[in-house]
């Protein structure tokens, strides 16, 4: 058996690429019943964000659950092997604990330290469990990078401050309106007539971060007015007007500034509804963080109109990089340990069906002979003092084991560990299979 991931992410991939294999919560059970459905496939979950899709499984044959993986990832994109494969990276067994430590940590994500890949790696662990598609091994995995993330962000000072890619978005639009004005710096956003569509998280932390930047008002859009009132109604201080996705023709006609995070699959912003409007001398920023696309790529060159997609960011992150190195070393330090620790319990479960083998073959001994001695006590041996005998003869055996199946299952090299294996099967004519191993 072996680890693996395989996926993209921001880091190998354009949007454009990444858009196709991004899955929906309405496709996500149809994913998880295609990849439990291959042979090589034992355990999987799935981690699906905008920058990222990455399928963690634990596979029969390396090699051939990480074809099997590939296929899947291009049936779902409708990308031939030529377009899609190049963007593909593939780790496994220590690479790929490693990897998700990482993803966890918040070190392979775009923004550096970003708070909310923290929640996304629970949500696979939450899939996993729901679609009963993890077991033992990737259910201990998932859950000690959980534990990996919230370590990272306590232990060092990574999370603190971190922008998130809602923070990155706020920051891009006062670094272009500051470069509009011939100065490399962020500008405060008080005179920009500010929209957003969508309703969701990304959008609350995009208003959250508006309004630190001075946004003192701003329109929301989106499907559900409900949804829309109720996120306004938690930014009591910002004069907030909510309307819903019909009212986009006005809201680009009046704004200046535009962000969209939808769960749309398909964009709801192109160049056909753009050129219905003459922005003259009055420009209109549209910053998308939407992974599908909410703006379409051929608003690109539009006059009067600049649009930006999450790729886009990375000229506001690389600023932000650079004091944050150091902290991200202390961060990688920790991460080694902790994979070191899962590594070190997966390499024990190799002398697993070994001790069971000792302790099944012990057993028979114990009630055996625990039988012949109770025969012998005769009718005058009460039911409290046999109950008394076999407690006895079972904490004699425990007690035989734990030294043997501690040092077994203690770190160790895997040569070392396979040697102490043979030499118990041989001692206890154990005759455990290769297949046992």
């Amino acid at each position: 058996m072996n680890i693996a991931v395989v996926g993209l992410s921001h880091r190998t991939a354009p949007v454009e690429v990444r858009e196709k294999l991004s899955i929906s919560d309405e496709h996500i059970e149809k994913s998880f019943c295609s990849l439990n459905a291959t042979e090589q496939v034992l355990e999987v979950s799935i981690l699906s964000t905008c920058n990222r899709l990455e399928i963690y499984a634990l596979v029969k044959n390396q090699e051939l659950g990480v074809s099997a993986i590939k296929e899947f990832l291009i049936d779902h994109s409708g990308l031939s092997k030529e377009d899609l494969f190049p963007h593909l990276f593939t780790f496994n067994q220590a690479e790929a604990v490693n990897h998700l430590m990482r993803v966890s940590g918040g070190l392979d994500s775009l923004v550096l330290g970003e708070g909310q890949i923290l929640s996304q790696v629970k949500k696979m662990v939450r899939l996993g469990q729901d679609y009963k598609s993890i077991g033992p091994i990737l259910n201990r995995l998932l859950t000690q990078a959980v534990s990996t993330g919230k370590k990272v962000r306590s232990d060092t000072n990574l999370g603190t401050g971190a922008v998130s890619i809602s923070s990155a978005a706020v920051e891009l639009a006062q670094l272009k309106l500051g470069q509009s004005l011939g100065k490399d710096q962020l500008m405060t956003l008080q005179s920009e007539k500010v929209a957003v569509i969508g309703a969701g998280r990304m959008s609350r932390l995009l208003i959250q971060h508006l309004q630190s930047k001075g946004c003192s008002k701003l329109t929301l859009l989106n499907r559900t007015l409900n949804r829309a009132e109720s996120l306004a109604k938690d930014f009591p201080d910002l004069d907030v007007k909510c309307g819903l996705l019909d009212d986009l023709d006005k809201c680009i006609e009046f704004s200046t500034l535009i962000f969209t995070s939808t769960a749309s699959n398909t964009p709801i912003i192109n160049s056909e509804l753009l050129s219905g409007f003459k922005r003259n001398n009055n420009l209109l920023r549209l910053i998308d963080i939407g992974v599908p696309r909410n703006i379409a790529s051929d608003v690109s060159g539009l006059p009067g109109f600049e649009a930006y997609d999450v790729d886009d960011l990375q000229e506001v992150v690389a600023r932000n990089q650079d004091a944050r190195q150091q902290i991200a070393i202390e961060a990688q330090n920790l991460i080694d340990e902790e994979a070191r620790v899962f590594l070190e319990w997966w390499a024990s479960l190799e002398a697993v069906p070994t001790i069971n083998r000792l302790r099944s073959n012990l057993e028979s001994i114990r009630k055996e002979e625990l039988q012949k001695a109770l025969s012998r006590m005769g009718p005058d041996f009460s039911a409290r003092e046999r109950k008394v005998v076999e407690a006895l003869s079972k904490g004699i055996i425990n007690k035989i084991l734990n030294t043997p199946v501690t040092n077994l299952r203690a770190p160790q090299p895997s040569s070392q560990r396979k040697e102490s294996l043979k030499i118990v099967e041989s001692l206890f004519e154990l005759g455990v299979s290769e297949n046992d191993q």
